[in-house]
């Protein structure tokens, strides 16, 4: 049966779909407006991103354990799914919201929310809407331009959730802001993982190493100390 390792995949290749991830996010913090994601498609792309570097990483120290098979091959690839799905599910609605601070950000949340639900009150960086079933926090890395805005209770209504989503990327897409100065690193970051694939992929294989072939000395031969043979 024909078998397929995780070993066989170059480590140049698993560069790639992170420095494809970085480059987007530089492009990302060049624009002058906030770019508004929803949660799930944000560790979606997280995913892809990393997924390169878990084939040539984990996946290929565990395949030895578990056979070469294109069935364990699958099962192996197949399992990344159901992981992603299993933390998608467990985890609150949110949206991310990249190239803004916290302080640019929370006006426009404000004007949403008191458009949604006029008794709608806050405490601290978090807004409370029951008239919508609803309630949000802000969750800010301002240092990195980037805002979650998380979706908090155990009874979150859906459609409150949607229509609050639906409004809030209305909002966004009117804001201008100036360009982020983490464009040139996230930039800096794929280039360096490009060349570093180009690096990777250009070097030559190295030869096997090719054992030294043994000579026995011809019958009635003897040797001196220093190592000539001397005719018997």
């Amino acid at each position: 049966m024909t078998t397929w390792s995780f070993a066989s995949v170059p480590l140049w290749a698993g560069l790639l779909p992170a420095a494809a991830y970085l480059a987007a996010l530089a492009a990302v913090h060049m624009r002058r407006r906030p770019l508004a994601v929803a949660g799930a498609w944000d560790l979606l792309l997280l995913a892809a991103a990393t997924a390169g570097l878990a084939v040539v990483g984990p996946l290929a120290l565990l395949q030895p354990a578990a056979g070469g098979t294109p069935w364990v091959v699958g099962t192996l690839v197949l399992g990344l799914g159901p992981l992603c799905a299993a933390v998608l599910l467990v985890s609150r609605p949110r949206m991310v919201v990249y190239n803004i601070t916290p302080e640019q950000l929370r006006p426009v949340v404000a004007e949403v929310v008191a458009a949604l639900d006029p008794t709608a009150r806050w405490a601290g960086e978090t807004a409370a809407l029951p008239g919508r079933g609803l309630q949000v926090h802000l969750d800010g890395r301002g240092s990195m331009r980037s805002v979650s805005i998380v979706a908090l209770g155990a009874r979150t209504s859906a459609e409150g959730w949607a229509e609050f989503s639906r409004r809030l990327r209305q909002a966004i897409r009117r804001l201008r802001v100036r360009r982020s100065p983490w464009a040139a690193l996230f930039g800096a970051a794929a280039a360096g993982l490009v060349i570093a694939s180009a690096w990777l992929a250009w070097q030559p294989a190295s030869p096997a190493a090719v054992p030294a072939p043994v000579t026995t000395p011809a019958s009635g031969a003897c040797h001196d100390p220093a190592g000539r043979s001397l005719a018997a």
